[in-house]
């Protein structure tokens, strides 16, 4: 017998705050005394997390799966969970139903022919993708063969350990079942692979960026792409620190000279903490390239307020997603280029590759050649046991050591 469908409980940030009558609906027809109780704390947690996009939809991801896990499968309600549910749990995802796994991605919500947002029939709470390399070679995914990877377990732990944890504060229950659960490491893989390194190498760095200034040069749509890889990789940011967030918006203006003419930086990055990051000039020369592409001044007016990656249509900026699939389509082309050369490993490797690589990898490259509390200042990494204590730097000498670093390393001859 098939297990019951799931449904999507938890529309985006911006539209999750309308409780459908639907949904209330749903919810009624559950026969579990205190779920709609249970929504209603667990929508709170979520809101909890409204100023970090990323931190919101992981934690909507885990938190909808539970919920939907423990209501339809489990037939308790968050209260009743035991530490041996969540056991059972934990076998559940490593081996979901078929009828709880998708081979794409699709939205909760759509919209309907009378414009109203209606609960999307493809959606389910598992993926599974054929990986990119398979991808080109038609390979389909397989529903049998969907398997958590280590990074999933993690987050699964995470995620209801914080939920949990929430409805503590909120006086809802006395006790965190996760907490109870001793070996945790034991329901974690400790398999023999190759290890993947979370970052790019020379070479695979380089036909990235070659792949991005060729895109530039036969579209000057694509100016802004170059600008965007040029960026991660020469101040090492963190995806939320260029996208349109609300209430964290990334513009033109977070780029301004100092009085000592230095050019720098400024974001809001983890923990709503402030940071300038040097600019090198690299990135000074990436950027006046890229401004003029949009018909703008060469450089940017102090507090200007014209998005950072505007959209090709449409008055915002680029969302986090948006920036995904610009970074994806890169990172595709230079596949192809990798494959073309022969470089099979290096082409596996890179298919694994997300945005927050690129991050890795600049800071992997800094290391090499400038001072770690420079940059640490630069990165914001507040960590003393990985950035040396909280060593207080001159801005000139930090400003300095960043200035001459090079988007295209010199690859080894081989």
């Amino acid at each position: 017998m098939a297990a019951p469908l799931p449904r999507p409980l938890f529309d985006t940030l911006e539209n999750c705050l309308v409780i459908s009558d639907s949904l209330h609906d749903y919810i009624a027809s559950l026969n579990i005394a205190a779920a709609e109780h249970e929504f209603k704390l667990c929508l709170e947690f979520l809101k909890s997390y409204a100023n970090s996009a990323d931190t919101f939809n992981a934690y909507r991801r885990e938190t909808e799966r539970f919920l939907n896990w423990a209501w339809l499968i489990n037939k308790k309600s968050l209260k009743e969970i035991t530490r041996n549910d969540i056991r059972d749990y934990l076998q559940f995802v490593n081996n979901p139903p078929k009828n709880w796994i998708a081979i794409k991605s699709a939205n909760r919500f759509i919209i309907d022919a009378n414009k109203l947002r209606i609960v999307n029939p493809e959606w389910r709470p598992f993926i599974i993708r054929a990986t990119k390399i398979g991808q080109r070679l038609g390979k389909k995914p397989e529903k049998e063969n969907y398997q958590l990877s280590n990074k999933s377990i993690e987050a699964i732990f995470a995620g209801i350990s914080t939920l949990y944890s929430f409805l503590q504060q909120e006086n809802y229950l006395e006790v965190n079942p996760v907490s109870l659960i001793r070996q945790k490491k034991a329901y974690i893989q400790r398999q023999q692979v190759r290890r993947v390194t979370r970052k790019l190498s020379k070479l695979q760095w380089h036909t990235v960026i070659s792949a991005a200034e060729e895109m530039a040069a036969s579209n000057p749509q694509h100016q802004r792409t170059l600008f965007l890889m040029s960026a991660f990789y020469l101040l090492g940011l963190r995806i939320s620190e260029v996208a349109y967030i609300p209430g964290r918006l990334a513009t033109m203006g977070n780029f301004a000279p100092d009085k000592e003419g230095l050019w720098w930086y400024t974001t809001i990055g983890k923990g709503n903490k402030l940071r300038d990051i040097a600019v090198p000039d690299e990135l000074l020369d990436a950027l006046k390239s890229y401004r003029t592409s949009l018909n703008l001044p060469p450089l940017p007016s102090r507090e200007e307020p014209t998005p950072l990656l505007p959209k090709l249509k449409g008055k915002h900026g680029l969302g986090s997603r948006q920036i995904r699939y610009i970074v994806q389509d890169v990172f595709d082309q230079a596949i192809y280029g990798l494959l073309r050369l022969g470089k099979k490993d290096e082409a596996e490797d890179l298919a694994s590759a997300t945005v927050h690589w690129l991050r890795h990898t600049a800071i992997s490259t800094d290391v090499e050649s400038r001072p770690r509390e420079h940059i640490r200042d630069d990165v914001g990494h507040a960590n003393p046991s990985t950035m040396d204590k909280y060593i207080d730097i001159d801005r000139v000498a930090r400003h300095k050591s960043a200035q001459h670093k090079q988007l295209k390393p010199k690859l080894e001859k081989t």
